[in-house]
């Protein structure tokens, strides 16, 4: 059982930065944010689940099993994430490129304290265990300072990259080659940037990222020594009662500080014949990932090829729903649409073969989903991307960007796309 109390903000902005500064105190945090970005399909402004009762790690064998079970079994918040490599406990894959990162495969936990903000309104939903925390707690994050108390570190990042521009053209010849030949039609394809031997501030990170990006799908986590910063645009799969509700993006446009040119970008992406193409071929492949689980006849596009405007880019959106059973269990959803779509390409199993050829690293948490399910079973999911990645013991910091390789594809044109991708991780980092 948990307890529910209440309480009016009155500086939304402030108290947020108090309270992850706050939570730093707990070797597990999981932040979810959607910058107040009007949005239809959201339940809350943002959501902060700390401090394990329970907790499932492991790795991808029987990976979807283990969660049903544990969600089933505790029945109440669990908040976590899935790695793209569960790929290889739904099909017959595998994951042999470089992990310099060494995220667990999966890892979800239950948490003591969770705290919801609605509007004006954040909500404490204690487990009965510290429920007498509430007013005390309270009371701490409003007396913490909105600037972080922990050693602040300076020292730029030299950031490295995986896969050098002529190896890059080259790995993308060979994939046009696999399109020209009919084994796939599109395929997502990504490289890392990253550094060794370096120290971040991963909250600073976190919030240098944010106010750049003011993404809609924003999270900051924090397992033990590991961390994702992450300023994701894009949601995988939520489920609200028997509605199933997926947004894919692709197509990407940079922005401009010249309004005009600014607005003759976003309208060139609109009507762009490669990104549209790009877009479709996903949806397509939504719609037949949802089709697994839907009523008869519940598919539905809702929105096709929309273009939504971030502050760092203009993006390409689609809005796919149905409607399942209310009986089927929610990791048999995530399972049947995993991973999604606009991180793989179409189809997805040769796709997802072909990326392990020619990617260097094993993507791990990037282009898997954060999120939480309720005691009732409904989730909400991100896609990891726009996102670094931190392995404290290992001092290792990482981020990766990726595009989608059709047959109308330029190698040139793709390489500029990653960098556009890339710009707010490395301007971060780089200072």
């Amino acid at each position: 059982m948990r307890s529910h109390v209440t309480y009016q903000l009155e500086e939304l902005e402030s108290f947020k930065k108090k309270l992850l500064n706050w939570s730093l105190r707990f070797n597990e945090i999981s932040w979810l944010d959607s910058n107040n970005y009007i949005e239809k399909y959201s339940s809350y402004d943002a959501l902060l689940a700390v401090d394990a009762m329970s907790f499932l790690k492991t790795d991808s064998v029987n990976a979807f099993e283990k969660l049903k079970a544990y969600q089933e079994n505790i029945q109440d918040w669990i908040f976590g994430y899935l790695t793209y490599d569960l790929k290889n406990d739904i099909e017959d894959l595998k994951s042999d490129n470089l992990d310099q990162l060494e995220f667990p495969d999966l890892y979800f936990f239950q948490p003591k304290k969770i705290i919801l903000i609605k509007g004006e309104q954040v909500e404490f939903l204690y487990d009965e265990t510290c429920a007498g925390e509430v007013e005390s707690d309270f009371r701490a994050i409003s007396q913490t300072s909105e600037t972080l108390s922990n050693h602040r570190i300076d020292e730029p990042v030299k950031i490295k990259l995986r896969i050098h521009k002529d190896e890059y053209f080259d790995k993308v010849s060979h994939i046009l080659d696999h399109i020209h030949r009919g084994d796939i039609y599109e395929m997502n394809f990504c490289q890392e940037f990253y550094a060794e031997q370096t120290l971040i501030n991963p909250l600073e990170t976190y919030f240098k990222l944010d106010a750049i990006s003011k993404p809609p799908f924003a999270s900051f986590l924090k397992i033990s020594d590991k961390y994702l910063m992450s300023a994701s645009p894009e949601r995988y799969l939520k489920r609200s009662g028997s509605k199933l509700t997926s947004q894919p993006i692709k197509g990407t446009a940079k922005r401009s500080k010249d309004l005009e040119e600014d607005q003759a970008l976003k309208k060139g992406l609109k009507y762009d014949e490669k990104e549209r193409s790009e877009n479709i071929m996903i949806v397509d492949l939504v719609r037949n990932d949802l089709s697994k689980t839907a009523l008869k006849g519940s598919v539905k596009v809702e929105e096709l090829c929309e273009v939504y405007t971030f502050p760092q880019v203009h993006q390409m959106i689609s809005t796919i729903t149905s409607e399942v059973p209310e009986i089927v269990n929610s990791v048999d959803l995530i399972q049947s649409t995993f991973p999604m779509g606009s991180m793989t390409g179409a189809p997805k199993v040769s796709a997802m073969k072909i990326i392990e050829t020619y990617e260097e690293t094993k993507r791990g948490l990037y282009s898997g989903a954060v999120g939480y399910f309720k005691p009732n079973g409904d989730f909400d999911f991100n896609v990891v991307i726009r996102s670094i990645l931190y392995n404290e013991s290992r001092e290792y910091v990482s981020y990766s960007v990726g595009g989608a390789i059709t047959s109308k594809s330029d190698p040139h044109k793709e390489y500029e796309e990653c960098l556009v991708k890339a710009k707010a991780m490395r301007e971060v980092l780089e200072g």
